[in-house]
């Protein structure tokens, strides 16, 4: 595992953006659904539909992965970020983006969408500009940082096909479903998993106190997804609806799943947290997502992937990503010689259990609401989705709050 470098930590504000934003874009799926009822969940290409997955995909989902990779490349891989002042007007460009989108595709608004078309790729290669060339002058930890790398990449990618794909809506041109089959692709499986896999070599064993998936294992698995990806969607292209791509998709996520959970089954009793827990039902729902998708469920393998699987496993290490920043914070602003709370003080676990029911709440009545789409289940989806998101948000500002207090009690920041 690699050495922290807390030294090189980015201002709290930096990634905080970002992340805090996360669960405020779970309310609005929430109330999405509580406004078009069952309409969502009949058909992949209805706008409600369309309007809804991009609300998980990149408002909660996108969030977390932009702000937790400007919080962990300095500190846990000694990439320097360029540009961190811009940071705040990539956080605006991207959200911008993210509302253009959404509300595009629930309203066919085209110019919403031409303007979203723009923004959003805009915004992930703002990103990679930010991150890979430090990057790549880092040294040590090949593996992790060509898994970043490659999932930017795909980040990189996805966006581009997405903007093209939202301009030729905007602009009542035909587009092809199967396009869209191969952005989505490099969306879950090249951006989000390939990241989650990433970062996960060093959170779990940090977080978890699970071992390490061994480095020869991680590299073919990493080398195969990377090519297997663009060669799975470029046949997908040429002769339209056929298997290899799903089957790709699928048996990536799914070893992903399968190789997290193996490293979750030796850890003690006693050290099952919140954090594992959540993290064990997100990879449950996962490893469902890819059966359905093989079935050729594809809503029903969203709705566990996007709906509960990705934000389960990325909002749990939310809840312990702000609390560490808060920490850093502390660190920074006390004078020595004050001893300051730690990390679980600041976030304890009793705040993240609530979460966890919350979230375990909420999963199966969305998955009921896409297997049986009644109106009436699928507002109650949306209410728990609301709810989950509400709770979970108000822990991760509650340790904010805790950070901010203790400072206020000792002593004035400086």
């Amino acid at each position: 595992m690699p050495k922290l470098r807390l030294e090189q930590a980015p201002a709290a504000t930096l990634p905080l953006r970002f992340l805090l934003a996360m669960p405020c874009w779970g309310i609005a799926g929430g109330v999405l659904l509580l406004i078009d009822g069952a309409a969502p969940l009949h058909s992949r290409w209805h706008p409600a539909t369309l309007a809804l997955v991009h609300a998980w995909a990149l408002g909660v989902l996108g969030n977390a992965m932009f702000g937790s990779l400007l919080q962990f490349l300095p500190v846990a891989v000694g990439a320097e970020l360029r540009w961190r002042r811009s940071a705040p007007w990539l956080h605006a460009t991207f959200n911008l983006g993210v509302l253009l989108l959404v509300a595009g595709l629930h309203a066919g608004a085209h110019r919403l969408l031409s303007a979203a078309g723009v923004l959003l790729p805009l915004a992930f290669l703002w990103l990679a500009a930010m991150t890979l060339p430090g990057l790549f002058v880092a040294t040590g930890e090949r593996l992790l940082r060509a898994g970043i790398a490659a999932a930017l990449g795909y980040g990189v990618a996805t966006a581009l096909a997405g903007g093209a794909l939202a301009l030729l809506i905007a602009g009542r041109q035909p587009w092809p479903a199967a396009a869209v089959d191969a952005h989505a692709a490099f969306g879950v499986l090249g951006w989000m998993v390939l990241l989650l896999a990433a970062v996960g070599r060093v959170t779990m064993p940090m977080f978890q106190a699970t071992a390490s998936v061994p480095a020869r294992a991680q590299a073919t698995w990493l080398g195969v997804v990377a090519l297997a990806l663009p060669l799975a969607a470029a046949w997908h292209l040429a002769h339209g609806a056929d298997g290899v791509l799903p089957w790709v998709v699928a048996l990536g996520g799914a070893t992903f799943a399968l190789a997290a959970a193996w490293l979750q089954w030796p850890v003690p009793i006693a050290r099952r947290n919140p954090l594992y827990r959540q993290w064990r039902l997100g990879l449950v729902a996962l490893l469902l997502a890819a059966v359905a998708l093989l079935a050729g469920r594809g809503p029903l393998a969203a709705a566990l992937a996007l709906g509960v699987g990705l934000p389960l496993l990325v909002g749990a290490m939310l809840l312990e990503i702000v609390p560490f920043i808060a920490w850093i914070g502390l660190r920074h602003q006390i004078r020595r010689g004050v001893q300051i709370p730690g990390v679980q003080r600041l976030l304890p676990d009793v705040h993240k259990r609530r979460v966890l029911l919350a979230q375990a709440a909420a999963a199966p009545l969305l998955v009921a609401a896409v297997c049986w789409p009644q109106p009436w289940l699928a507002r109650l989806a949306g209410l728990a989705q609301v709810g989950a998101w509400a709770v979970h948000g108000h822990a991760a500002w509650g340790a904010l709050r805790a950070a901010h207090g203790f400072a206020r009690r000792v002593e004035k920041p400086v």
